[in-house]
């Protein structure tokens, strides 16, 4: 069907076009085709035009707004802007499921800011971590508004991410818990068994004015303004805080904390946590006990790090009905951890080459099984480590006794500062440096070996060893908490915008393992296939209308292992007339 032209001349040597609706049709005797009139307009010149309009604006009701633009469009098409969607798209997909907007939005009732607002701005923040390259606030909403679509995403600016960060750590435990039961449902996740441990990490600040220095007072903790009062806290108050004095990260000169981290099996972050830089495993471990046991979370073993080993510790995990499995330290003096490494007893092979054996201290009083682990591989390696530790403490003090006495303590002090060295090291009765032998066989008995305790008495050794393992999903966390993520450098000066800005990243890091586990692959990898998905705006004569690219068979993959249905195809039409 097309609109048929066809001209006729006057006896003047004038011509008169005509225009109708035609429509070609096969001949069934010939089979030539033939133009059947099916209306006829009239005079070109006697042209009712309006009416016209309204019957292409009749037709294209039925057409997509970019194919209705492109119909009717006189001019070429020209592309006004092109923004990355498809990892935004995903996230917000998952956001919304597991109910993170919709609880945000039923604790913002009754507050002056409004709800739909401030959950789309802390989502902005948050899609801003899953981001190629995670920002601050102010540069967040630039990329929000110029260079990535988020849906109903409201005019963003830093001032409005600071409010939604305050609006996020007031409704924070209540926003947990509900997001927690939410993933658990979503996933099936199995919470019998919990992995904690912890981090620490810095936030930039200024240096404060020497006189406010001290090796007990670190530096300003702050770098952003109050917002609420419109004023710095004092400088000195500031100075006061206490933080850790000593630096994971080799950042002694900057604020530290403590952050806390539990998850499940399959590496879903339950619950973060948030603590000074002095706060201790006991203070770290309690509270996390006990905010889970508000959430009915009573009777899970909780899988921990050597860091957590203390009798006080484990004791605590017991009540209520709870267990744990914590790691040893194997150099200790800890005469439980000696027994159980000295008793004789059998290996048993239970996955691969690991081998265990389980050892009772003590049946009577002290029920807590220890699970002795062993893997070959480890301690060739192990060993090879050793040797070249050895070698080169040899080559350090091969020339030591021709030394003075008081150069020699020199060598001495300044070898016995590297834990490496320390541990290989004695000096003789002359003062004389030596490589201590017994200390080398010691270690031998060492090699490939962890010492695992538990109070459960239903877990096998080979439960044991498996659940101890496991623990590398915590690290795994830690590391794209740091490396994907991003959660530093932080520039906050307030403590709960600081633990605000930790609490986003946990979001972040929910939605990615989510995304993972659903899908069997990293979110590395999902983020580069989504970024391919761009939203484009294309504009002519006719209007303008926002148009997605097509979707890749990868794209459809990734949707439909998340059980996400395609993204709309368009997103807004503004013909011209109705912009004028």
């Amino acid at each position: 069907m097309y609109l048929r032209e066809t001209k006729r001349r006057n006896a003047d040597g004038s011509s008169v076009s005509y225009l109708a609706l035609a429509q070609n049709e096969r001949d069934p005797v010939t089979g030539v085709p033939r133009a059947r009139i099916i209306h006829r307009f009239g005079r070109a010149d006697q042209l009712d035009r309006e009416a016209l309009v309204r019957l292409v604006r009749s037709i294209s009701r039925f057409l997509d707004p970019a194919d209705a633009v492109a119909a009717t469009s006189s001019g070429e098409v020209s592309v006004l802007d092109s923004r990355t969607m498809g990892a935004c798209w995903v996230a917000d997909r998952l956001w919304e499921r597991l109910g993170i907007g919709q609880a945000i939005i039923e604790a913002a009732g009754g507050r002056r800011l409004e709800g739909e607002a401030v959950e789309r701005t802390i989502f902005q923040m948050v899609a801003c971590r899953l981001s190629v390259r995670p920002l601050s606030k102010l540069a967040g909403c630039a990329w929000a508004t110029e260079r990535a679509f988020i849906d109903r995403l409201p005019d963003v600016y830093d001032e409005a991410c600071y409010r939604a960060m305050d609006f996020l750590h007031a409704v924070l435990p209540a926003l947990q818990e509900r997001v927690f039961f939410a993933v658990a449902s979503l996933l099936d996740l199995e919470v019998d068994l919990l992995f904690f441990d912890t981090s620490s990490t810095y936030w930039e600040t200024e240096r404060l004015p020497d006189e406010l220095q001290d090796d007990s007072q670190p530096p300003d903790e702050t770098a952003e303004s109050d917002s609420d009062t419109g004023q710095d806290r004092p400088l000195k108050e500031r100075a006061e805080r206490k933080f850790s004095a000593h630096s994971k990260d080799h950042r002694p000169d900057l604020p530290q904390i403590v952050i806390g981290m539990a998850v499940t099996r399959t590496g879903i972050p339950v619950r973060v946590w948030t603590f000074p830089g002095t706060a201790s495993d006991q203070q770290i471990i309690r509270k996390a006990r006990d905010d889970l046991h508000e959430w009915n979370l009573n009777r899970v073993i909780w899988v921990l790090d050597r860091g957590f080993s203390s009798a006080r510790n484990r004791r605590y995990l017991q009540r209520a009905g709870g267990h744990y499995i914590v790691g040893e330290k194997l150099r200790s003096d800890n005469k439980e951890a000696s027994a159980a490494l000295g008793r004789q007893g059998r290996y048993r092979t239970v996955q691969g080459n690991l081998r265990v054996k389980q050892v009772r201290i003590d049946d009577a009083t002290n029920r807590d099984r220890f699970v002795i682990c062993h893997n070959p591989e480890r301690a060739a390696r192990d060993r090879v480590v050793r040797e070249q530790i050895i070698e080169r403490l040899g080559q350090e003090i091969t020339q030591a006794d021709r030394l003075a006495p008081s150069k020699r303590a020199e060598l001495y002090g300044a070898l016995a500062t590297k834990p490496a060295y320390k541990r290989f090291l004695r000096r003789t009765k002359t003062g004389k440096l030596r490589i201590d032998r017994l200390a080398v066989a010691r270690e031998a008995k060492l090699d490939g070996k962890f010492l695992l305790r538990t109070s459960d008495e239903s877990l096998t050794a080979e439960d044991i060893a498996q659940g101890y393992k496991a623990l590398y999903e915590v690290e795994r966390g830690w590391r794209d908490l740091k490396h994907v993520i991003d959660i530093r450098p932080a520039y906050h000066r307030r403590e709960d915008r600081i633990q605000a800005h930790v609490q986003i990243c946990w979001l972040a890091l929910l939605l990615m393992r989510v995304a993972e586990t659903e899908t069997g692959d990293t979110w590395r990898n999902l983020r580069n296939e989504l970024d391919r998905m761009h939203l484009i705006t294309l504009a002519t004569s006719e209007g303008q209308a926002a148009q997605r690219t097509e979707l890749t068979h990868r794209h459809r993959q990734i949707l439909a292992a998340l059980k996400l249905p395609e993204p709309p195809r368009f997103y807004d039409f503004t013909p011209t007339t109705a912009a004028e």
